[in-house]
């Protein structure tokens, strides 16, 4: 079930909320209990027996966070802490990344596994993240351990930000379970966060994907100018598709009473590739700083330990998105450009043109992240900087714009903090306190109009 389905929209949603607001049962018993039951019926939804993987890996978190707590010594806490980290990212690895290992494998030693095929649960990077930021909150002392399973069973299944984030930490919910406040005015903005969410990702995102999927899968050989066009398309799919996911998550929470960390902030303004990564998929970024590469011991170690540790981090940060050389390289990619700007500053001097660079790179990078193979990436980047005999423009480049242009331009300019500009600026203005609910109607009314008609209605980082 996604967020932007008339089933999720017409009938999931609206019972979820009338029950939880009942006004006959509204203890936090019931509330938590009935959440839970929701979360677990829309998982099951998509992946009816997946959504028994994870119910496993909840108990087995719940049980062992228990243990962490009440262990004797440093020590044992230690075992229980290394025993929870090998089951989660265990059963990562089986589901996620053994098919591609097992492949590899085959080539190397010229074997046939091809029988070996696994299909990949829905969301499982980000509950297992989920679960493993539960156990290292528990060893680190930043958050107790929960007596209950089914609270553990609400953090980690919690419907809005189950499928696709934002990864949500224990420590920053941990309060949130029992002490929550729901009030009408963070219902309300959580109502208008998520249409805005939903805008995004129906009226600008499906649209980019077109363009950038009838480019990246044509098959055929391409201008530089249609090269650009179609990693100019992905660039702005991805983000209104995966930033407009992470907004409808955040505005659903707040609905009930939860308020999650913002998960972007306006990537393509940056001036660095570094500047980029603090402000894209934020909670991904700062997962790892925290419990991958401060424990590692970050920058307070010697300089070739230092890039061993980004390079770990960076490592790791390309294969959580997928099974696929081509995700391990984009890690690497992003590896290189930040410790070189880290070593020399170069992006500080590039004065006006900082933007540009970072944008360049970032452009890059996407065009290596959507590519199927690394030779095809490499062949999309040669054509981007008319390497080899491609013309500059063609008549499919004037096609694919002339279809999509608006669209573009309007990713382009929503991309920048335009609307909080707008709106800090109209903030006091009666007027806008009444126009900005019609609005709200109208894109949602909109976005309901072209679920209904489309057929292409996917979120990318359901693959992750």
């Amino acid at each position: 079930m996604v967020f932007s389905s008339t089933v999720f929209l017409f009938l999931f949603l609206p019972c979820v909320v009338l029950v939880y607001y009942n006004p006959w049962v509204k203890g936090r018993g019931f509330r938590n209990g009935f959440l839970l039951a929701a979360s677990l019926l829309f998982y099951a939804w998509g992946e009816p027996v997946f959504v028994w993987l994870m119910i496993l890996s909840i108990v087995v978190g719940w049980f062992i966070g228990l243990r962490m707590q009440g262990a004797p010594s440093r020590r044992r806490e230690k075992k229980w802490l290394t025993l929870g980290v090998l089951f989660h990212v265990g059963l990562l690895f089986i589901f996620k990344y053994l098919t591609f290992a097992a492949s590899q494998l085959g080539l190397l030693l010229h074997q046939d596994f091809s029988y070996i095929q696994i299909t990949l649960p829905i969301g499982i990077s980000f509950f297992t993240f989920q679960l493993l930021s539960y156990l290292f909150d528990i060893y680190y002392r930043k958050a107790e351990a929960q007596r209950s399973v089914l609270a553990v069973g609400l953090y980690i299944a919690l419907f809005p930000q189950l499928i696709a984030g934002p990864i949500v930490r224990y420590e920053t919910i941990e309060q949130q379970i029992y002490h929550r406040q729901e009030t009408l005015d963070d219902f309300v903005s959580g109502m208008m966060r998520f249409i805005y969410g939903l805008g995004k990702k129906v009226l600008i995102a499906n649209y980019a994907a077109q363009v950038a999927d009838g480019i990246f899968d044509s098959g055929a050989s391409l201008s530089t100018g249609t090269a650009w066009l179609g990693v100019l398309a992905y660039t702005l799919q991805i983000y209104f598709d995966f930033s407009g996911y992470s907004d409808m998550a955040i505005g659903l929470g707040r609905m009930f009473g939860f308020r999650f960390s913002e998960n972007f902030n306006y990537p393509y303004i940056s001036r660095s590739a570094t500047e980029f990564w603090r402000r894209w998929h934020i909670s991904l970024g700062t997962w790892f700083r925290d419990y991958v590469y401060i424990p590692m011991g970050g920058n307070r170690v010697t300089r070739p330990r230092w890039i061993l540790n980004l390079f770990a981090v960076w490592a790791l940060t390309g294969i959580w998105h997928g099974a696929n050389w081509t995700f391990l390289a984009w890690g690497l990619f992003y590896f290189v450009l930040l410790l070189t700007e880290k070593l020399t500053k170069f992006p500080e001097k590039l004065g006006p043109l900082a933007h540009v660079y970072a944008m360049i790179a970032v452009m890059v990078g996407w065009a290596l992240f959507r590519s199927p193979t690394i030779s095809d990436a490499l062949a999309y980047i040669q054509t981007m900087f008319g390497l080899g005999s491609t013309p500059f423009v063609d008549e499919t480049f004037s096609l694919y714009l002339s279809g999509s242009w608006t669209v573009l331009l309007v990713g382009i300019l929503l991309s920048a903090p335009v609307v909080p500009a707008i709106q800090k600026r109209l903030a006091g203005v009666r007027i806008w306190q009444c126009a900005e609910p019609v609005l709200a109607t109208g894109i949602f009314a909109l976005s309901v109009l072209i679920t209904v008609s489309a057929s292409y209605n996917p979120f990318i980082y359901f693959n992750f």
